[in-house]
């Protein structure tokens, strides 16, 4: 029975709110106010907070606030008027779950709740000893929960997977998930990133050699490929792989034999294949520097994991866990609101590798419980300089602006790829770059622009 604290100014709604959720199976308690539910909380200790957006005193983005800070892995649903949909569409933004307007639907409602309250258990999963393959993937994003999703769907499956998202993501760690909830599980995971390898011993490194193959061959190696039989060959940085290595391997994910340098006879072997790489393989086979055949094999299933900048709701959640997960349990430290504030709005080009990193640099640094605002802004001038790089700054142009088409359009792709000029195909995939989903913008100023087209190609 999972435990939802409900938090509105008006009785009448308060009532129906709890009658609803009660009868889908849930524990409920109520409050009045925000300062209600700060004091209910404690000893609740709700997986789910749900709450008006505009209230007396404490509002509903307040409230958020303050749970932000306590305990920022609890996920918090506002409700709000439809006059007010811009607001609760800001609210997400900086961090709030999702938004239900009034008057609202049930069914909608429940499904609000269970995708948050899937997203509590499974931060309580990492508490009970990490029993989920995906615990150590800590979120509250909806586009990463959503990629976990899909995930754990393919994770039963034999097919290969291609992660396309920026270094530093945690592309190996989803990897190592998928890995661990596939019956594959009991089997070897065997990790080799493409850029530490010259590409000259490529070939000796994945298939292995017999002595003597070459000059310093002085024994048998197996290969990496054959070390995983029977579990998963992770590939990071596919895309830096050299182009005539590509057909080699290749040809021995087609035959699922492998022959290692100097032997000469062929071993099979029985190994799901996990690829990454933070390039755009559609453009590199678009450029000639990637095999379009191999790209086919490779991109059976492709999940991305958005940078850590798309997914500023996430940072408060893992700086809390990088410093539980470093401290040694006895002097625990948390980070002061003024600092949690400037960690959220850095740019973060080296996304959650470089967040732990400042973590790591405050908390070692700080002698006192609460790691201040002047440690954190020093740890980030030092781990980043002040100028962005130029493709951050393009990212941000680009989202910014596709936000903006969406909103002006109202989420109409049509009239929004006309604005700006793209066809729909190219901005469906800016899109998707981006994890913008265009049924977000509905319902805003835009949906009333006259458009040509008919109704059902409004909403595709």
């Amino acid at each position: 029975m999972s435990r939802i604290m409900v938090v509105d100014d008006n009785a009448d709604i308060l009532h129906l709110l709890k009658l609803r959720l009660q009868s889908a199976g849930h524990q409920v308690e109520t409050a009045e106010s925000g300062e209600h539910a700060l004091a209910y909380i404690p000893n609740f200790q709700p997986q789910l907070v749900i709450t008006d957006l505009c209230m007396a005193g404490m509002d509903g983005m307040a409230l958020f606030e303050k749970l932000k800070f306590n305990q920022p892995s609890l996920p918090v649903i506002v409700i709000t008027a439809h006059g007010s949909i811009p607001h609760a569409i800001k609210a997400t933004k900086q961090g709030v779950f999702s938004y239900v307007t009034k008057p609202f639907d049930s069914n909608a409602l429940l499904e609000e709740v269970n995708r948050a309250l899937a997203l509590s258990c499974s931060d309580e999963s990492q508490t009970e000893g990490g029993s989920s393959p995906f615990a150590e993937i800590v979120t509250r994003n909806s586009s990463v929960l959503e990629t976990l999703q899909q995930a754990r769907m393919v994770a039963a499956s034999e097919a290969s997977v291609l992660i396309q998202s920026e270094s530093g993501t945690g592309k190996e760690l989803l990897a190592r998930a998928i890995h661990n909830g596939s019956p594959r599980v009991n089997k070897p995971f065997i990790a080799l990133n493409c850029c530490s390898v010259p590409g000259s011993l490529l070939e000796s490194e994945l298939f292995g050699h017999v002595k003597g193959a070459f000059t310093g061959a002085t024994r048998d190696h197996q290969g990496l490929v054959l070390a995983a039989n029977g579990g998963t060959l992770f590939l990071d940085e596919i895309g830096d792989m050299p182009l005539d290595f590509q057909a080699k391997l290749l040809r021995v994910l087609q035959e699922r034999e492998v022959r290692p340098v100097g032997a000469t006879e062929s071993k099979p072997f029985d190994v799901r294949v996990i690829c990454a790489t933070h390039h755009d393989l559609e453009a590199l086979v678009e450029k000639g520097t990637f095999r379009q055949d191999l790209y086919y094999r490779l991109h059976v299933v492709q999940l991305e994991l958005p940078p850590l900048r798309n997914r500023r709701d996430d940072i408060p959640l893992l700086a809390q866990y990088f410093l539980d997960q470093l401290s040694d349990g006895r002097h625990k430290k948390h980070i002061s609101s003024e600092a949690m504030e400037a960690l959220a709005s850095a740019s973060w080009p080296g996304n959650i590798r470089q967040l732990r990193n400042v973590v790591e640099q405050t908390m070692v640094l700080s002698h006192t419980a609460v790691i201040p605002n002047t440690l954190v802004k020093k740890a980030l001038k030092k781990d980043e300089t002040n100028i962005v790089s130029f493709v951050d700054a393009r990212d941000h142009f680009e989202r910014d602006y596709l936000v903006e088409v969406l909103q002006v359009t109202g989420g109409n792709v049509t009239q929004a790829s006309q604005l700006a000029g793209r066809n729909r195909t190219e901005f469906y995939r800016l899109l998707r770059r981006h994890h913008l989903d265009p049924h977000s913008f509905r319902g805003q100023p835009g949906d009333s622009l006259p458009s040509n087209k008919s109704t059902l190609d409004e909403t595709t």
